[in-house]
C-alpha cells in the first residue's frame, strides 16, 4: 500500500505539472470556479515562495525523508493503514517537488485559491502529515489502550 500510494502521488503530481507547462503560459490564469483558478507559476523557493532561490537545497531533506520512510516501511515499523497511507502520501509529495527541483531548478505551481499558489505535491505533503498525526495522536494511543485491556 505504501509504495502504491507513493507512486500514485508522484505520477498524478508530475502529470499535472507537465500538463500545466505544456498548455499554459507562465503567469497565465484560468478561472475554474469562484475563488479558485489555475495560475502557472514557477517557484524557486519553498513554502509559498519563501526562501526564494534556495529551493534546490530542499532536495536533500526530501531524499532523506524518503529514504527514512522506505526504511521504516521495509522494517515493518509503519504499523496501521493510516500511517502507511500518510507516509506514502507525504513521501510522494516530497519526491514530486524534488523531481521538479532537480530537473528544472524550480517547482511548477498552479493551484491558486487566492492566498498563494501551490501544487498537488504541496497538498500531498500536508495531507500526509495530517494522516501521520492522526495515527500518532489518536489511532495508536487507542490501539495501545485496547491491547492493554486485552492482556490484563
Amino acid at each position: 500500500m505504501f509504495y502504491m500510494i507513493l507512486l500514485l502521488v508522484v505520477l498524478i503530481d508530475q502529470s499535472a505539472k507537465i500538463w500545466v507547462r505544456l498548455h499554459m503560459e507562465l503567469g497565465q490564469s484560468t478561472p475554474v470556479w469562484d475563488g479558485f483558478q489555475l495560475t502557472y507559476f514557477e517557484n524557486t523557493g519553498a513554502m509559498g515562495s519563501s526562501f526564494e532561490g534556495y529551493g534546490r537545497y530542499f532536495v536533500i531533506p526530501a531524499v532523506l525523508v524518503a529514504v527514512w520512510a522506505i526504511r521504516l516501511y521495509r522494517q515493518g515499523r509503519l504499523d496501521g493503514w493510516m500511517l502507511k497511507c500518510g507516509a506514502g502520501i507525504f513521501v510522494g509529495g516530497a519526491i514530486g517537488n524534488a523531481i521538479d527541483r532537480v530537473l528544472y531548478g524550480r517547482v511548477t505551481d498552479f493551484l491558486d485559491f487566492g492566498r498563494g499558489i501551490s501544487n498537488l505535491a504541496d497538498h500531498a505533503i500536508s495531507l500526509g502529515m495530517v494522516c501521520i498525526l492522526i495515527h500518532t495522536l489518536i489511532i495508536s494511543p487507542i490501539s495501545r489502550r485496547r491491547s492493554k485491556r486485552v492482556t490484563t
